[in-house]
């Protein structure tokens, strides 16, 4: 019985049976002759000591940092997680680069899109300090709010903000898909040198298009008389997995939208004829009675009194749940796509001021994040690149706008897109009004606003079957414990070890952690079976069968294979400690044995 390995997937390994594949002749031993290699390759191998080439201090260790597997594992929390039974979102809180390391398994090329705002390096951005020997308790460290921003006079600041973006970049691009793109928000402060890094990571020529967004409306005062340049733009750089494999979606044609309603007209579709009242010289204007409704202060109609109410008289506009949204009919929308610029207009997308507003509308005003994407930003690269059922992975979440983004748009367009999002739970300042508020940490923010989004959705919408819901994950150390022995009470050590699972985790921790090790989505379908008062996981329709009992017996071996995939041997899995005897072990092994069943593990 083959015993599971403790860490998540081990990316050199992993790369040497790549090489190996395509040429065999050159490993020896599980090890690489670069002697041979170099023979194989012939000419194309740079061999001069001036060469172009991007390098900072740190960098061969962002390199190793990226390869090194995680011991560490992602504990269900069912209490703050929303519709767990049904949903297939998720929500994880931990270390992104760890994070990012233990989903390397269950969703290797299964990503569609990418987006990420990570830290812009202004000076005043809560970096990671990323440990190499070990990463789990440097997480716990960092929970703590023992690490400090990366200010500006610290002698490597740029160097420790690259070396912090490196291996997250490494890991990510092997989650996409081979038709995947990603996307990372920046400003000027690295915007080069993140050039520099994705064009290494992911090639140059997989470049598609660095997108400017006027990100401020105002300007900021500056506090002195000089005139000089303001800062109100940012930059989204866009990079494929691989460009040949790309196409994107028309952003408005009629042949790729949805029409989920019908009148005796035809099929249609409704958006909002609403938006944020940001401009002060139009709240007068822009707010006016249609049908026996007036938008409340902080919003006004999309339109002039005259096109508005000449909509309503016309039959194109309708109320649900006594909000007012636009109807547009399938037989009369334009099939022309709408361009998609490189210049994204704030008429369109909104401004971080919008995107605030909006945070604000929803949760109060007093979550602490200054700069907001509008959801309308991520919206418009969702729509381009993503359709049907596809995974959204964003893992710097901060107040999940993705999330939101990602809910909206399947109201819209009747997608089934799910959604991962990951953020490091920082603590928020004691005497913050978010903390007075309840939250204690960026995460409980995030999740309250997925939490209202969705149900705001669903009121204005009407739809009641969309996917809301988040499942809750936090990043631990692995449930299952480790040799690390105190000579000086080696007996108890050796004692302690008999069982070999932590005190303070329970069978569905373990569970989980099986599944991340195993390569499966942790939003796969399981189904607890209790047989004489002990558990039996049936997961993913009895493609793989779980006991985690004590006091195994050839009973529940015989109960377990009545569940089994009529379509394949599933794998079968037990807690190394758990049979009754080694005698039962050894005749549950056989009999598995009997009916075709050899991959068969313990943890």
């Amino acid at each position: 019985m083959e015993k599971l390995d403790g860490k998540s997937m081990d990316i050199v390994k992993t790369n040497i049976e790549a090489l190996k594949q395509l040429f065999p002749e050159v490993v020896t031993e599980g090890k690489i002759d670069f002697e041979k290699l170099k023979l194989i390759l012939g000419e194309e191998i740079e061999t001069r000591n001036e060469k172009y080439e991007f390098t900072w201090h740190g960098k061969t260790q962002a390199m190793k940092l990226a390869q090194t597997p995680s011991t560490g594992t992602l504990r269900p929390d069912k209490a703050s997680s929303k519709n767990w039974d049904t949903t297939e979102n998720l929500y994880i809180e931990g270390d992104n680069l760890e994070v990012l390391k233990l989903l390397q398994k269950s969703y290797f090329g299964k990503i569609k899109m990418i987006y990420i705002d990570p830290p812009y390096n202004t000076g005043k951005d809560f970096v990671y300090k990323d440990d190499f020997h070990d990463n789990i308790k440097n997480y716990k460290e960092i929970t703590q709010q023992t690490t400090k921003a990366n200010t500006e006079t610290n002698g490597r600041f740029h160097t420790d903000w690259l070396n912090m973006i490196y291996p997250r970049l490494k890991l990510a691009r092997n989650l996409l898909k081979e038709d995947g793109l990603i996307l990372v928000s920046i400003n000027d402060k690295e915007l080069a040198n993140l050039l520099m890094v994705m064009n290494e990571i992911f090639g140059e020529e997989n470049h598609l298009a660095t997108f400017v967004w006027k990100s401020r409306r105002k300007p900021i005062n500056v506090g002195d008389s000089k005139f000089k340049p303001q800062r109100c733009a940012e930059y989204v750089l866009m990079y494929a997995k691989n460009s040949n494999n790309v196409s994107f979606n028309p952003l408005y044609s009629g042949e790729t939208r949805s029409y989920p309603y019908e009148d005796q007209k035809g099929k249609y579709r409704l958006t909002t004829i609403l938006k944020s009242n940001r401009g002060t010289n139009q709240r007068s204007t822009m707010r006016f009675e249609v049908g026996g409704y007036t938008p409340p202060p902080d919003q006004r109609w999309q339109g002039g009194e005259d096109f508005i109410k000449d909509l309503f008289n016309n039959g194109y506009i309708e109320f649900k749940n006594g909000i007012p949204f636009r109807k547009y009919y399938e037989h009369e929308e334009e099939p022309e796509n709408d361009p998609f610029y490189t210049f994204m207009d704030p008429e369109i997308t909104g401004s971080s001021e919008s995107g605030k507003t909006e945070l604000n509308t929803l949760i109060g005003n007093y979550h602490g994040f200054d700069t907001v994407k509008p959801k309308e930003i991520i919206e418009i690269f969702i729509r381009a690149i993503s359709s049907g059922d596809d995974i959204i992975l964003d893992f710097f979440s901060g107040s999940a706008t993705t999330a939101h983004a990602v809910m909206q748009l399947n109201a819209e367009d009747g997608g089934n897109r799910k959604f991962i999002m990951v953020q490091l739970p920082e603590k928020t300042d004691e005497k913050s009004e978010a903390y007075k508020a309840g939250y204690k940490n960026i995460c409980e923010i995030g999740k309250e606003r997925i939490r209202r989004a969705g149900d705001k959705i669903v009121q204005e919408t009407g739809k009641t079957d969309l996917d809301i819901g988040f499942k809750v994950f936090k990043l631990d150390s692995s449930n299952v414990k480790t040799w690390d022995p105190d000579f000086d009470n080696l007996e108890q050590t050796l004692f302690d070890l008999q069982d070999n699972i932590k005190e303070d985790r329970t069978k569905e921790d373990l569970l989980y952690e099986i599944l991340l090790k195993i390569g499966l989505p942790l939003t796969t379908p399981i189904e607890e079976i209790d047989y004489n008062g002990k558990t039996i996981y049936n997961v993913a329709y009895g493609s793989v069968l779980v006991c985690l009992e004590d006091d195994i017996d050839l009973d529940i071996v015989q109960e377990m294979l009545k569940y089994q995939s009529e379509h394949m041997p599933p794998k079968v899995i037990f807690k190394e400690s758990g049979f009754m005897s080694d005698a039962v072990k050894t005749n549950a092994l056989q009999t598995l044995k009997k009916h075709g069943i050899t991959d068969v593990r313990s943890v």
